[in-house]
């Protein structure tokens, strides 16, 4: 709670106390640097007890022997007000003079520590009127200070879109907070030589923040705010924002812990996306899932969040239809499976549904969604068959399910009845590649022999057979074999991978967003951007020193018939 001295009951204060009241005047003073908040304590999270304003001279009557903290004292008589963080303040005189201390600031009348005893009256130098008022805060303010201006009237500045806010006046000071259209913040003060405007902002260290002005409706006369006209703010250091990686883990399943170097190589991937502006805190962002398909290590950032799952979802309906069939797949079944995979031809793909449905699609794609159910992935599912473009879909024998789960479904605004997470993706294609050249995991050991290792390798090849050449793929050598399935719609672009490198094979996930429209320009440098550095971390003597332009043919060609690949897909007995 913040505290309120009047200024009458100031000098009443100044008048009639006894001397021996008073705490140590050491000569030194502090005054903000624009505002700053006043705590009970050395820490961010200790009590809100007070603010201060630039244009007042406070004594430091203490300071912290550990951490750069200031003890401010009234100058009318001289009790503790309260700490401040020394980067919010400028202060005159010697610190060296000034006493440590731990006294506690509350309410109630505090009980010095301060380590020097002495006591002295307050100087004849610091006066207790007139009164500034900051904020419905009246605080004294030396004859010297700038004009009193009038704080007790409230304005708002109403956000108009998605923006940052800062914390300085500019966009080179870091970003502590994104707001969103709609929302309100109280104007606290408006700069003289910039068009920003200072904003209450209770998570910053000093209580507030910056917004462009034009960036804002502003409700009211900004200009009765109090103005603020330095312009090399000594702010107070950030605290780095931890990364969000995290080992992966899924219930049911080992979670391997990361090891000092694989940790490392999330912070550096988390970095380059953070970096290319697709940030978890506004809702431009990404995601991504790796695993180290030799040791299990897995990690992931924005899990969390359900994506649409475009044509990524169809790797689950391949998995999905290997499981119901009891040979290998005939001619025509091959030929789908192709052009789902490769050309992601919806009409082929909702004709695998309908094998796995025993002729009805919709029922095809619960059962996909079983089938993530029953290896523990519940964050994603797919509940209807693909849209043809220009073609009624076929109605549903029953109320299409849209399912709820644990992840995040809004922020990215994912289609109803198809959505992925990455980690589980990124489980289910480390699933496959256990079961191709392992025979083991999940799908072998719970599914009661419906899958081998023959039908998983199959899965592999044709997804390696995948004839776009950007995403993550345009990351690694155009020899590198990866296997990928790839996806996008008009907000979101996502590729799923299994790489074979010489120095080792890793699974790859990633997801990027950005509402309305996301422009491939901006999406395929990141995203080949990551890959680059996921491949030089299995392969440093040989890394990739740039990212390859890679292609997306504009019309591919999904004419198998009679192909190589097909006869693969039939193979009873590949082995590849």
């Amino acid at each position: 709670m913040k505290r309120f001295i009047p200024a009458l009951l100031l000098l009443l204060i100044a008048f009639s106390m006894p001397v021996l009241a008073f705490q140590e005047n050491t000569g030194v003073t502090a005054e903000a640097l624009g505002q700053a908040n006043l705590r009970s304590t050395t820490d961010v999270n200790s009590d809100l007890v007070g603010a201060i304003e630039s244009g007042t001279r406070y004594p430091v009557i203490g300071r912290s022997e550990f951490y750069p903290w200031l003890l401010l004292a009234d100058p009318a008589t001289i009790q503790p007000l309260g700490w401040v963080f020394n980067e919010l303040v400028t202060t005159q005189g010697n610190l060296n003079n000034v006493p440590f201390s731990t006294q506690i600031v509350s309410d109630n009348p505090p009980t010095s520590t301060l380590s020097s005893t002495a006591v002295a009256q307050a100087g004849a130098s610091i006066t207790a009127t007139p009164t500034h008022q900051l904020v419905g805060v009246a605080v004294p303010v030396e004859p010297s200070a700038t004009p009193t201006q009038d704080f007790s009237n409230v304005i708002n500045g109403l956000v108009n879109g998605e923006v940052n806010i800062r914390f300085g006046p500019g966009v080179d000071y870091p970003r502590i907070g994104v707001a969103y259209p709609g929302e309100r913040y109280q104007i606290s003060a408006w700069h003289t030589q910039l068009p920003w405007l200072q904003i209450v902002y209770p998570d910053s260290p000093n209580g507030f923040g910056w917004i462009a002005q034009d960036l804002l409706d502003i409700e009211g006369d900004v200009f009765s705010l109090p103005s603020i006209s330095q312009t090399n703010l000594n702010l107070p250091t950030l605290t780095p924002t931890p990364a969000v990686v995290v080992a992966s883990a899924q219930d049911g399943r080992p979670t391997v812990p990361l090891s000092p170097e694989f940790a490392e190589l999330g912070n550096q991937v988390w970095d380059i996306v953070l970096k290319a502006g697709f940030d978890p805190a506004t809702s431009r962002f990404g995601a991504l899932f790796v695993m180290d398909l030799q040791t299990g290590e897995a990690f992931s950032f924005g899990s969390e969040y359900a994506f649409s799952g475009t044509s990524i979802n169809k790797v689950a309906i391949l998995a999905r239809l290997y499981e119901t069939l009891t040979n290998p797949p005939d001619t025509r079944t091959a030929i789908d499976i192709a052009n789902t995979m490769i050309c992601s031809e919806n009409v082929a793909t909702n004709r695998l549904l309908s094998i796995i449905g025993n002729g009805d699609e919709y029922l095809g794609a619960n059962e996909t969604t079983k089938l993530f159910e029953d290896l523990g992935l519940e964050k994603s599912f797919i509940t209807a068959p693909y849209s043809i473009p220009n073609q009624t879909p076929q109605p549903p024998s029953s109320p299409i399910l849209l399912p709820t789960t644990a992840a995040d479904q809004t922020k990215a605004n994912p289609d109803l009845t198809n959505e992925l997470a990455v980690d589980d993706m990124g489980w289910l294609l480390a699933d496959i590649y256990q079961c191709a050249y392992n025979q083991s995991g999940p799908l072998i050991e719970n599914f009661d022999g419906q899958y081998d290792a023959r039908e998983c390798r199959q899965m592999l090849h044709v997804m390696s057979n995948n004839t776009v050449d950007a995403l993550l793929k345009a990351g690694v050598p155009a020899d590198t074999r990866v296997a990928h399935k790839h996806g996008w719609i008009n907000d979101t672009h996502g590729n799923a991978a299994v790489f074979f490198t010489p120095g080792g094979n890793y699974v790859v996930v990633m997801m990027l967003h950005q509402p309305d429209w996301l422009n491939f320009q901006e999406s395929l440098p990141v995203i080949a951007e990551v890959s680059r550095a996921i491949y030089n971390y299995y392969n440093p003597d040989e890394p990739m020193t740039e990212v390859r332009e890679g292609y997306i043919p504009e019309a591919p060609t999904c004419n198998f018939a009679g192909t190589p690949l097909i006869d693969d897909i039939m193979n009873p007995i590949f082995n590849q």
